[in-house]
């Protein structure tokens, strides 16, 4: 494979593996797609020995093919990076809280009931059912059960987005101390995402097939809806024009990618919103921020998103759209959901999980480096079972 002079504006996703390790759906109805065949990533060199053991993350990602979650460790070799925890049928949503101790607590939401893991003896240690279970077990992006799930930021709750069936979807809020449920509000519809405020006074659901998100009172449990629709909301069910997953910024305002040209900044109080601009032309799936700079992975064609499978960084803080503003990396199929990852060196990747809701992803990571948006380096990590939701949190 020869080497590619990308672009600041488009970067080659088939980056050669001797570069340096540098290291969800959304049609009303199913559509019957074949998955795509997984690719064997290509032999990747030995990462760098890290530097401070105490600055080490690691990945925690659902595999919604499966009955489990994988934990990653990118420092390692490809052959001995994965590791995984059984948690219960059609994992979704995952959070992490960590202890000032270094001790990690991991939180699944499976179709089954809200998962607890021990994730340094990488064991579930309880599978809560919920509140409002699931009417039937299945796979897929429409099966009922857990959905998007949040974590406080001092790990006192987890908030998870359930969907029984046909009905109404909830948010349910589980108390970490007691290891029981608070309480529960009604959501809108298919919430694929759950957000939680860095001072953990609300938290917030992401309701695709509403058009909507719906901020929860941490204290009352009362729930205020704002609506999110930039491109209106013809089409109702049917529409692909809706927000999937957002990011909270540390003011507290939510960024809520769309179709990969308008970045919403929603105030979750007063329901205000500013809309950013973006030209990476993708069908927008999940998003996280590094800094200011919020990565979005991109599906491909889907309504009046026109262009291919990519993965966009966009500076927030930066208004005007310009080459230095925002570049995209092509991605050879679509992925789902994205994560920061930082190496012990303190060099920053996207961390892109493949198991895209539609059938059409892969069963892999990829590691996109976000130092050089000129020549970004590229790893493919193979992760069986279908990685759909990822976050990543300091090793112990």
């Amino acid at each position: 494979m020869s080497p590619y002079a990308p672009s600041r504006r488009s970067l080659l996703l088939a980056v050669p593996a001797a570069l340096a390790l540098g290291l969800l759906g959304c049609a009303p109805e199913p559509v019957p797609v074949a998955p795509s065949t997984s690719p064997t990533p290509e032999t990747d060199p030995a990462p760098p020995e890290a530097s401070s053991a105490a600055a080490r993350q690691l990945l925690l990602a659902s595999l919604a093919h499966s009955d489990a979650v994988a934990v990653i460790d990118p420092a390692l070799p490809d052959a001995e990076a994965v590791r995984h925890i059984p948690v219960g049928a059609a994992p979704w949503g995952v959070g992490v809280s960590t202890a000032d101790d270094g001790s990690s607590i991991g939180y699944v939401a499976t179709a089954e009931g809200l998962a607890v893991l021990d994730l340094a003896a990488g064991e579930r240690t309880a599978l809560v059912p919920y509140q409002h279970p699931a009417e039937r077990l299945g796979q897929g992006e429409y099966r009922p059960g857990g959905l998007g799930l949040a974590v406080a930021p001092d790990g006192s709750r987890v908030y998870v987005a359930v969907m029984p069936g046909a009905g109404d979807s909830f948010i349910e809020v589980f108390d970490s101390a007691s290891a029981s449920w608070l309480g529960s509000a009604p959501v809108g519809t298919r919430p694929f995402d759950v957000l939680v405020a860095p001072d953990g006074s609300w938290a917030a659901s992401v309701d695709h097939d509403s058009f909507t998100v719906t901020v929860l009172d941490a204290h009352t449990l009362a729930t205020t809806t704002h609506e999110v629709a930039p491109f209106g909301t013809e089409g109702g069910l049917a529409s692909w024009e809706k927000t999937h997953y957002g990011a909270v910024e540390p003011a507290g305002t939510i960024l809520l990618p769309v179709q990969g040209q308008v970045i919403v900044r929603l105030d979750p109080r007063s329901g205000a919103t500013e809309s950013i601009s973006s030209a990476a032309n993708s069908h927008a799936h999940g998003t996280a921020l590094a800094g200011t700079r919020l990565l979005t992975v991109g599906t491909g064609a889907f309504g009046s998103a026109t262009g291919s499978p990519n993965l966009s960084i966009r500076d927030t803080a930066t208004p005007e759209l310009s080459a230095v503003s925002e570049w995209e990396v092509p991605l050879r199929v679509p992925h789902e959901t994205v994560a920061l990852w930082r190496a012990a060196d303190g060099s920053e990747f996207a961390a892109v999980a493949g198991g895209n809701t539609r059938e059409e992803g892969w069963e892999g990571i990829t590691f996109v480096g976000l130092g050089d948006p000129a020549a970004p380096s590229v790893r493919e990590l193979s992760v069986p079972g279908y990685p759909q939701a990822i976050v990543s949190f300091p090793a112990p």
